[in-house]
């Protein structure tokens, strides 16, 4: 079923405005009931993502797009799997859709605005301790103050450390500390380099075995983050290897296997699509500088980028440690309905 959309560019006109009532100017004065529905209902994107915040302040140059039909469901805490705990760290297994962390702007959300699409550091703790066996009573503040009874103060729940990212539209395996002892031992970990990742990626094309390394800088020279025409000479340049391996070619595309040597952000998407070889699902790293953006007609869900695999010595017990992780249903699928075209 096609899912037809009217998409919208915010200009200065917009600054500001919140997404509900610039969506009631763009689509011809409808009421205001009608354009909750369309935010609530998972008819609305901003930049790509489903936003079900009808405050949302919006700015120039975003692109908002409202569709016919219902876009899939924002990912919760039941989509979230916990593959490993000890005293010192967890391991989880990140849904597709769900930000690693909150945004420091929207930080001091009130609560009620945060649940409708919550960040992994929020649902974690939560998560955590019910895998640990805690007595966590049930969210019920809202019905106690509705009767007029003193509501509870919040259950102390398991302290969390975010020691790297996925990007929301990435899936896959990821590392929390649990105690600042860890955590700076998990960060020392990654920023010398000691941590096995292994990603999976459909891409445009058929690239070759390859190592790619180039510098990386904020802007290359056309807005984007990438790879700096100077190397490693260019202001704060940072170096970034990524190994690149076929696994499997379906028509005109591929599905490779990404190893980082680093761990740059955005590394893996800018590498391929400078490589040529855009990832399906991609919305900003479409090209090589100087080059036309490439058209991704793919049908891909959702950026078709996938942490599989994650392995380290643990920091505190030196113990060898390795996870790895299928595809999700909805990726596995849709490359499955590549192969069958």
């Amino acid at each position: 079923m096609s899912n037809h959309s009217e998409h919208f560019h915010v200009t200065s006109r917009e600054q500001g405005q919140t997404l509900a009532a610039a969506i009631r100017r763009w689509l011809g004065q409808i009421s205001w009931r009608d354009v909750k529905s369309l935010v609530l209902g998972q008819h609305v994107q901003v930049n790509g993502n489903l936003c079900l915040d009808e405050a949302r302040r919006l700015k120039p140059g975003e692109v908002v797009k409202v569709y016919q039909h219902p876009l899939a469901k924002p990912a919760d805490e039941k989509d979230v799997r916990i593959r490993h705990v000890d005293n010192h760290l967890v391991v989880v297994e990140k849904p597709a859709g769900m930000t690693t962390e909150r945004h420091p702007e929207e930080k001091n959300w009130p609560s009620r605005r945060k649940q409708l699409q919550p960040t992994l550091d929020e649902v974690l703790p939560r998560l955590l301790a019910k895998h640990l066996g805690w007595k966590i009573p049930r969210e019920a503040a809202g019905s106690a103050a509705a009767k007029g009874r003193r509501t509870q103060p919040a259950p102390k729940l398991p302290r969390i450390f975010a020691v790297h990212r996925l990007d929301r539209d990435t899936s896959g395996l990821m590392v929390f500390a649990r105690t600042p002892e860890a955590s700076t031992a998990l960060i020392k970990l990654f920023k010398k380099h000691h941590v096995t990742r292994a990603y999976v990626a459909v891409v445009h094309g058929t690239p070759v075995e390859q190592k790619i390394e180039t510098y990386l800088v904020r802007d290359r020279g056309d807005g984007l983050r990438g790879s700096s025409p100077a190397g490693k000479v260019a202001e704060e340049a940072q170096r970034a290897v990524t190994h690149v391996r076929l696994m499997q070619t379906i028509g005109p595309y591929s599905v490779v296997e990404c190893r980082l040597e680093t761990g740059r952000t955005h590394q893996i998407r800018i590498h391929l699509a400078e490589a040529g070889h855009m990832l399906c699902g991609e919305k900003v790293y479409t090209h090589k500088l100087g080059e036309k953006s490439q058209r991704d007609e793919s049908g891909a869900p959702r950026q078709a980028l996938h942490a599989a695999e994650l392995g380290f010595v643990h920091p505190i017990t030196s113990e060898p440690l390795i996870w790895r992780m299928q595809l999700p249903q909805e990726l596995a699928d849709w490359i499955r309905g590549l192969a069958m075209e």
